[in-house]
């Protein structure tokens, strides 16, 4: 990590940020008191480097963002984000996401973000997805009725596997009967110009709870 990344981590976690706990029955997560309000949550899975999270949170103030990641550098400089942006609707989680998503009640979100996860290309490894039918059931048990779950992705075999996956959920609506045209409010990132520049469209999902 930079010396600045160190420095927001050192200062910042204490006031923004949440560990996930191991054992998510033993510790659930009261959202109105992480936030210090109620307000509607979206839940970002996998923000990286921060800078779509900070970005939508900034345009969003309405709603409150709960982003979960392992990557310890991404995590820094989100919180350092928060604070040159002032964000006060934004809380950084570091650790397992299904476990975070365990820890919440149902009911409680009102999105899901899940924007660019690690494809696992190799057949082998496509238990590791994040978007398989056991996960989506439990995702959609978070999202209040009416919230969205939004995917997006630059591998064209993992979009036609989320597109069938989320689908198959007896308790999510297709929104777009399809892919979704792709939504203002998902900022373009350094690596989806990367995808972009190398040809690789990107595909985006949006299902919503019934």
């Amino acid at each position: 990590m930079t010396g600045r990344q160190l420095d927001a981590l050192d200062r910042l976690w204490s006031a923004y940020g949440l560990t996930v706990a191991d054992d998510p029955a033993a510790a659930p997560v009261d959202l109105a008191a992480l936030f210090g309000r109620r307000a509607p949550i979206v839940l970002e899975i996998g923000s990286g480097m921060g800078d779509a999270t900070a970005a939508m949170a900034a345009a969003d103030p309405g709603r409150d963002y709960l982003a979960v990641e392992v990557h310890t550098p991404g995590i820094a400089n989100l919180l350092g984000l928060v604070e040159r942006l002032g964000l006060g609707n934004v809380r950084v989680a570091r650790g397992d996401a299904l476990d975070l998503v365990r820890a919440l009640p149902d009911g409680s979100l009102d999105a899901v973000h899940i924007f660019f996860p690690d494809p696992w290309p190799k057949s082998r490894h496509h238990k590791r997805r994040i978007i398989q039918p056991t996960h989506v059931a439990l995702l959609r048990s978070r999202l209040t009725p009416g919230g969205t779950l939004h995917c997006a992705t630059d591998w064209a075999e993992y979009a036609e596997s989320m597109r069938e996956t989320l689908t198959a959920d007896p308790g999510l609506v297709d929104v777009h009967g399809g892919y979704a045209p792709r939504p203002e409010h998902r900022p373009v990132t350094k690596f989806e110009r990367r995808a972009l520049t190398a040809g690789r469209p990107v595909f985006d999902l949006v299902h919503r709870r019934a």
